[in-house]
């Protein structure tokens, strides 16, 4: 009798205790549990401490509410020139209403990822193979406007998708590297041409530049010298005129004309002089000895020179 009370006691002891753990939930942060009664919807509990009704309440679901990236699987598309792409990419999500991913569809995920790939089938029969690298902008932003218009009943929002790899045939990405190749070497001879050309017209210009320069400097040379002459020529017409100047005080002075005839006459005999000198030819006059005479006639031709005073 007394084994019989003891497993009773430990039945109810248990008992007691997986109430008491129903009873209680404590629900971690970015989680939402759905709770229902009796098999029906009875709340959604947020993160926090919380007591159920032990064997009519039940948490039906655990959802996360964190931002989740779900892999999508690489399936192939056929390019609007007919050329088949294998593509995959990534997309992100997160649940908004527990309730509506709950019990608006089986597998929210699953979901998504199957209108990701329909919507990418899609987009991709529209463009090119060129352009399909070209637009990868575009294509995530068609897909994440196809889903996150689906997915609303949901209770799902799709945050972003993005395009991994867009892998066309080995013989396909030949035929490209082929032209890489082509395109890059291209380029090469172009900026060789361009820096040739560059070249040439930068030499050009320096020896035009150098040619001005010298033709310049040429120019101011020849300036110089002839303002240098000019400016000769002008100080000897100065210090002859001033010359004279002086010459001609000096004759209107008292004994300046006899002092005028001392000096002609000296030169007259110093050129005279110099007619012993060999090799010298010279045609004298006849009247040679007469040198009073020679300087009365040059005195003569000075007074008729001279400008009469008012």
């Amino acid at each position: 009798m007394a084994n019989v009370i003891t497993v009773i006691l430990l039945l109810l002891v248990i008992v007691i205790v997986v109430a008491f753990l129903k009873t209680v939930m404590v629900v971690p942060q970015k989680s939402a549990y759905i709770v229902e009664r009796l098999g029906k919807y009875h709340v959604t509990l947020e993160a926090g401490f919380h007591i159920l009704i032990p064997f009519i309440d039940r948490v039906a679901y655990r959802l996360n509410l964190k931002e989740q990236a779900i892999d999508v699987p690489p399936q192939t598309c056929i390019t609007k020139d007919n050329i088949p792409v294998e593509v995959d990419g990534i997309l992100y999500l997160q649940v908004i209403d527990p309730k509506n991913a709950s019990y608006g569809i089986s597998n929210y995920q699953f979901a998504s990822i199957q209108l990701s790939q329909t919507t990418m089938r899609s987009v991709i029969g529209r463009l090119e193979l060129d352009k399909t690298f070209e637009e990868r902008e575009s294509i995530n932003a068609a897909i994440v406007t196809a889903i996150d218009k689906a997915s609303e009943p949901w209770g799902v929002k799709v945050m972003r998708y993005e395009v991994k790899n867009i892998m066309p045939p080995q013989t396909i990405r030949d035929a490209m590297e082929k032209q890489m190749k082509a395109e890059r070497e291209k380029r090469a001879l172009i900026l060789e041409s361009e820096g040739e050309r560059q070249s040439k017209i930068n030499r050009s210009e320096g020896d035009k530049q150098e040619f001005i320069l010298r033709s310049e400097g040429e120019k101011q040379r020849r300036i110089n010298e002839a303002e240098g002459r000019a400016q000769e020529i002008r100080l000897v017409a100065e210090a002859t005129a001033a010359g004279i100047g002086e010459i001609s005080k000096a004759i209107g002075m008292p004994n300046g004309m006899q002092a005028v005839n001392l000096r002609i006459a000296e030169a007259y005999i110093a050129q005279l002089g110099n007619l012993a000198k060999t090799n010298n030819t010279m045609i004298v006059p006849a009247n040679l000895t007469d040198i009073s005479g020679m300087v009365a006639a040059a005195l003569t031709v000075m007074k008729g020179t001279e400008t009469p005073k008012a």
